[in-house]
Parts: C-alpha cells; structure tokens; sequence
C-alpha cells in the first residue's frame, strides 16, 4: 500500500495525479496530521530499552520494550488516535497490569510503530524522565547520532 507525507502544499498535486492513474477500483485513501516517527526515534529508543534491561539485569529488551508501551505508549495513543483508544480498550484495558505486558509483548503490540513524529518526542520525553529518575544512564541522542553517523 503506497504511503505519502504531503509536506508542501505542491505534494498535493503529486499524489492527485499519482491517483488519476489507478485503474482497479475500488482504492481506500485515508489521511492522518503528522509525519511517522523517524528512524532516528526508533533507533535511539531501541538503544533506550537495551540500556533499561541492562541497567535492571533482570528483563529483557523486550520485556523493557513492552513495559515502555504500556508505561508510556498507550496512555499517549489512547489519548491522541480513537482508533487505538477503542481497540485497546476493548480488547487490553480490562486485564491486570501483568497480563497487559505479557499480550503486548507476546502481540508486539504496535504502539511507537504508529506514532507520529510529536508523539515519539513526547514519549521519548517521558521514558527518559522516567528511567533517570530511576538512576538508569540513558545513551544521549548526540552520542547516537554521531556513532551511526561513523559506522
């Protein structure tokens, strides 16, 4: 399915003559505000989680990775896109905090996976005043940068 960040108001004709050229019918167009996360929050989270487990010893990454979404994650997502709110709700928010974690994992759970660049920063924001507040060193986004831009 071809995705499009319309960032300039130009964009717009790109992708109407993009569509006049569709020839099976029907097509589905949807649209949402914002630009995906970026690969820079992805990546830097991931280290974040591999920080986390091995600071605590006692999780894995991706034990690290499931409390993070549902820690911080979800209260976002269920705020910010109804979608998410209401197939959560339905399906997660009645369960006990353990059984949550385990279904995101066991599920992976798509939770950064959908969010928009503003939502990562806001959870990016609250895991890292979270876990140094916990005492755990976090890699610093700069550090990141520059070791991916060297290798």
């Amino acid at each position: 399915m071809p995705t499009k960040i319309i960032r300039k108001q130009e964009h717009i004709e790109i992708v109407l003559n993009l569509m006049s050229k569709v020839t099976k019918f029907p097509i589905t167009v949807t649209w949402s505000q914002g630009a995906p996360r970026t690969a820079q929050q992805n990546r830097l989270s991931h280290r974040w989680y591999s920080d986390i487990a091995q600071h605590r010893s006692d999780v894995t990454f991706n034990e690290v990775r499931a409390e993070c979404k549902l820690r911080f994650g979800v209260p976002i997502l269920r705020n910010e896109n109804e979608a998410f709110k209401v197939s959560y709700d339905t399906t997660i928010k009645g369960h006990d905090y353990e059984t949550k974690l385990k279904a995101i994992e066991a599920f992976d759970l798509p939770v950064t996976r959908i969010m928009k660049v503003s939502q990562m920063s806001q959870y990016m924001d609250e895991l890292q005043r979270f876990w140094v507040s916990e005492g755990v060193s976090l890699t610093d986004p700069e550090a990141l940068k520059i070791e991916n831009e060297i290798l």
